[in-house]
């Protein structure tokens, strides 16, 4: 006699703590070099993100007296990931800001992990920058680059030097750093998203203990990749498409390996299905695109998977997979006229 049972039907060790356990590690590496090139002011950066977005959800927890969900860490990854956003030398207060809204506002408002719509790492770090854009803009120089011109972000010394009519050469001359620096991690920006490599070596990490899927990241950085080679290099004057260097600095610059590998792959804000997450990776990595060589901000991934955390639900609706065992009706043939 066969046992008809409620789903789930499929069972996993991989528990909510066990994932965020993963998360954590496969972060730490980028936030020590962050520590490592930047100094100890960015150790202290992180330690009070993390220290806040806990305190946060412990007093939430003992006030509204629902189960302590400290323990899950999911609120250490979430400060965690706002203080790999912050500038080195942040004002204190700012990431602290941060990680109470992302706790309160973003996940708690909508009834705590598993309810909220967009990351919440990604609505401190939003909230924040449109709060205190001057003090979210100023970067430091990491050690070893004093030959540099500025200590703007590679994409801000780009976009600035455009922006002014100067005539477009190449990313590293125009920035001051080269691919290499890029990749390893040797140039101005957010203390955890300098690094190229650590954070992909995370994010592989990541992939293979199955906490993600390759579908987001590989679709997120593909239709960038593709779109920053096809048409960026007409608005710079480079016919229609940039140097692989070109197309390398964008790729290793800014944000977008943590925001592919560690904020648009959040369980909670993006689709279930596989062809629903090539779909939302593709929408990141389009706005992405459209943000950063058209708009006015020289970053835009955070913005992009927000907007792609919207369209979500409208993904989840049209992208569905078959029902086990459904058999699609056959029409009946139309009878014969007389």
């Amino acid at each position: 006699m066969k046992r008809v049972t409620t789903s789930p039907h499929v069972h996993s060790t991989m528990d909510i703590r066990k994932s965020m356990l993963y998360v954590f590690i496969a972060l730490l590496p980028s936030a020590l070099w962050g520590v490592f090139v930047f100094g100890l002011m960015a150790l202290v950066v992180l330690v009070l993100s993390v220290a806040a977005a806990v305190a946060t959800e412990y007093v939430l927890a003992r006030i509204t007296r629902e189960d302590n969900t400290v323990n899950d860490l999911s609120a250490a990854v979430t400060g965690l990931l706002i203080g790999m956003n912050m500038p080195p030398h942040v004002p204190l207060y700012i990431p602290i800001i941060a990680s109470i809204f992302a706790i309160i506002v973003v996940k708690w408002t909508f009834g705590g992990l598993g309810c909220n719509w967009m990351n919440p790492a990604l609505g401190g770090r939003v909230f924040v920058f449109f709060s205190f854009t001057s003090a979210m803009s100023n970067f430091t120089l990491p050690r070893g680059a004093v030959d540099a011109a500025s200590s703007a972000t590679p994409l801000s010394a780009v976009k600035t030097l455009l922006s002014n009519g100067t005539a477009y050469t190449s990313a590293s001359e125009m920035s001051g750093f080269s691919v290499l620096d890029a990749f390893i991690g040797n140039v101005p920006g957010c203390i955890g998203e300098v690094s190229a490599l650590l954070l992909i070596a995370g994010g592989l990490f990541l992939i293979y203990t199955k906490v993600i899927t390759w579908h987001i990241p590989v679709s997120f950085i593909g239709s960038f990749a593709v779109l920053t080679w096809l048409f960026s290099g007409l608005r710079c004057g480079q016919g229609f498409c940039i140097p692989m260097g070109d197309l390398l600095m964008a790729l290793f610059s800014g944000g977008l390996m943590l925001g592919a590998f560690f904020m648009a792959t959040d369980w909670v804000t993006t689709p279930t299905t596989p062809v629903g997450m090539i779909v939302f990776g593709i929408g990141c990595g389009f706005f992405t695109f459209l943000i950063r060589y058209f708009g006015s901000l020289p970053e835009g991934v955070s913005l992009a998977i927000i907007l792609m955390n919207v369209a979500t639900p409208t993904i989840e609706r049209y992208i569905k997979p078959k029902k086990f065992g459904y058999v699609k009706p056959v029409k009946a043939p139309k009878e014969a006229k007389a």
